[in-house]
């Protein structure tokens, strides 16, 4: 299985009526065009709120600033867009070439010096939700403009995707920076900035959904490392903490069904609690720069599915601990029925299937979409397959009660950088 893996998808900007109309151009240019576009972590869209969008002065920043971009050799320091790394495909070429239905050119591609490689900036207007260029890839330098209603509606399309690695916001309305940072569905999120030139430490970089596979621990992140190793329980944890009251309920239900487990439920739960309040459960800004926050932090998988095959009962039993102290939903499947599980399941709502290996791995492929990740201790060669045929990431460590390493299975990670000056000028954060 990859550790780590990426894949670009359509990253995008959203930019509302609230923006800094200027401060939003700079920054969508730069993401769009530097690097003729060929950064994964480039801007291929921009969703614009409708009176912004039909604003003439607008569009002529844009058109105007992309126009004015140095075209030139990657050997010339004064290139700002330079060749694409080659011939285009065929996806780019359409994207260079063709219109579809409602769209016209803001500004028209043109193929430089007679270098089949070289392009000057492209952008696409009028790109519909459901367009061929909203939903393909084209890696190069061409950007498209959707027109939203609102902001709601713009965040809805922003988040509508199979991929998820990049995603900015452009927007001085303090009450659109806080509902977008808690709803926006991206493993690197930039508010007031440009999209790309994720640094080490100050925004570790990594995708969501498709644009991320494996572990999922960022690069440049405080867990890269840990994934890198296999790591086995020697011993129980001795540090801990209280478990709040839900999760002392699920505890209690644990220690019932398997009172010879007791010392290692009650162990992992107090260590699940420990992390979770220390790491978890907090946003981070090591970096500690003047006039930019770079948080940190985790958010709850939507949906896990277990396969306890290979589990032992007090390893289910802290699988639930840890979704329940990190707020991930289960799904359960095992190969035989277990009186101990099933009570477990049914105490807590989860649905346990009985299934055979062959019949697990076919219902994998038929529910592709409906789990964020698998985690399936000792996965046999079979179930790799069928998740890996589907882009689910099979996480087949053991179960361990240290709830540094386990609660890492429930959480995915995401880094959220803001601009905090206008112009040089600290400003205050309302949040």
């Amino acid at each position: 299985m990859r550790l780590f893996g990426e894949t670009s998808g359509k990253n995008a900007i959203l930019i509302t009526a609230a923006a800094d109309p200027e401060q939003a151009v700079r920054d969508l240019v730069k993401s769009a065009f530097g690097h003729a576009g060929q950064k994964c972590s480039a801007a291929s869209l921009a969703i614009v709120e409708a009176e912004l969008y039909d604003d003439p002065r607008f569009m002529r920043q844009l058109r105007d600033a992309a126009a004015s971009l140095r075209l030139g050799a990657a050997r010339d320091p004064a290139s700002v867009v330079t060749p694409v790394i080659r011939t285009p495909g065929k996806a780019l070429r359409r994207a260079l070439h063709e219109l579809d239905a409602g769209e016209e050119w803001l500004l028209r591609p043109e193929m430089a010096d007679g270098n089949p490689c070289l392009w000057s900036p492209g952008i696409r207007k009028g790109v519909g939700p459901e367009a061929w260029f909203r939903r393909t890839e084209c890696f190069g330098p061409v950007l498209g403009l959707v027109r939203a209603a609102s902001f709601e509606e713009g965040l809805r399309m922003q988040n509508d995707s199979e991929f998820g690695l990049t995603g900015g916001l452009q927007s001085l309305d303090e009450r659109e920076i806080s509902r977008w940072r808690e709803a926006v569905e991206t493993g690197n999120a930039y508010i007031n900035r440009p999209i790309t030139g994720a640094m080490v430490q100050r925004q570790p970089f990594g995708g969501w959904r498709k644009s991320g596979t494996g572990p999922g621990a960022k690069a440049g992140g405080p867990n890269y490392v840990l994934q890198l190793a296999r790591w086995r329980e020697e011993g129980l944890p001795s540090e801990g903490a209280a478990p709040s009251v839900k999760t002392a309920e699920v505890l209690d239900d644990c220690v019932a069904a398997l009172p010879e487990s007791e010392a290692r439920l009650r162990a992992g739960a107090r260590s699940y609690a420990k992390w979770w309040e220390e790491e978890f459960s907090r946003e981070h800004d090591p970096s500690g720069v003047l006039g930019e926050a770079n948080c940190f932090r985790y958010r709850p998988h939507g949906r896990v599915l277990v396969r306890g095959t290979n589990l032992e009962a007090d390893d289910a039993a802290l699988v639930l601990l840890a979704a329940r102290v990190c707020g991930t939903s289960l799904a359960w499947s095992v190969d035989r029925d277990n009186g101990a599980l099933r009570s477990l399941a049914r105490k807590e709502g989860i649905k346990l299937v009985v299934e055979p290996e062959d019949e697990f791995a076919n219902r994998l492929r038929r529910e592709r979409g409906r789990h964020d990740s698998l985690r399936a201790p000792k996965a046999s060669p079979a179930v790799h397959r069928a998740a890996n045929e589907i882009d689910l990431q099979v996480i087949d460590w053991p179960v361990l009660a240290n709830g540094r390493i386990e609660l890492l299975h429930y959480l995915k990670e995401q880094s959220v950088s803001e601009t905090l000056h206008r112009y040089g000028n600290i400003v205050r954060r309302a949040r």
